[in-house]
C-alpha cells in the first residue's frame, strides 16, 4: 500500500473541488428545495467562488506562486468566514428590526426593472431566518466551518510551499 503525503498542489485541487461541490449544493437548495438566499448568503457564495478560483489557479503554480495562492486563499476564506460568522450571530441574536433584504415580489412590484434586477442579484429573504439545518447547525454555521477549514488549509499550503522552496 503506497501512502504518499498530499502535496500542496493536490490540496488546492481538493479545495477547489470541495468548493464546487458546496456551490452546487447551494444551487440545489435554492432551485430544487426552494430556499431563497439572503444578501449575506450571496456574499458567501461570492467568497466561495473566490476560494475556488484561487485554489484552481494555485493548483497549477509552483514555488512562490503556490505560497502566494495559499495566502490569498486564506484571505478570501477569512472574508467568507467573517460574513458567515456575522450571519450566525444574527441568527442566534436577531435584531428587533430586520433590515437585511427585500422579498423578490416586493422588489419587482415596487421598483422599475432597471433597479429591480440588481436587487435580485443581491438576494432576498431574511438573514436571521434559519431555513435548513444539519446536525443542529444552520447553513451559515456550516459555511463558517468550511471557510475556517479552507483558510487553515490555505495557510498550510503557503507554509509547505515556503519550506519546499
Amino acid at each position: 500500500m503506497n501512502l504518499t503525503p498530499i502535496t500542496p498542489s493536490r490540496l488546492l485541487a481538493l479545495i477547489a473541488l470541495s468548493g464546487i461541490g458546496m456551490l452546487a449544493f447551494g444551487l440545489y437548495l435554492q432551485h430544487v428545495v426552494g430556499l431563497n438566499p439572503c444578501p449575506m448568503c450571496i456574499v458567501q457564495r461570492y467568497a466561495l467562488i473566490g476560494v475556488v478560483l484561487v485554489a484552481a489557479v494555485g493548483w497549477r503554480l509552483r514555488g512562490w506562486g503556490l505560497a502566494v495562492s495559499g495566502l490569498l486563499l486564506a484571505l478570501v476564506a477569512g472574508f467568507g468566514g467573517f460574513t458567515a460568522a456575522r450571519q450566525s450571530w444574527l441568527q442566534w441574536y436577531p435584531p428587533e428590526v430586520v433590515t437585511c433584504g427585500r422579498d423578490f415580489y416586493g422588489m419587482v412590484e415596487n421598483f422599475p426593472i432597471n433597479r429591480a434586477i440588481p436587487m435580485i442579484f443581491k438576494g432576498s429573504g431574511d438573514c436571521t431566518k434559519v431555513d435548513w439545518t444539519f446536525l443542529g447547525g444552520s447553513i451559515a454555521n456550516w459555511s463558517f466551518v468550511c471557510f475556517v477549514v479552507f483558510g487553515l488549509l490555505g495557510l498550510c499550503v503557503a507554509v509547505k510551499a515556503v519550506k519546499n522552496r
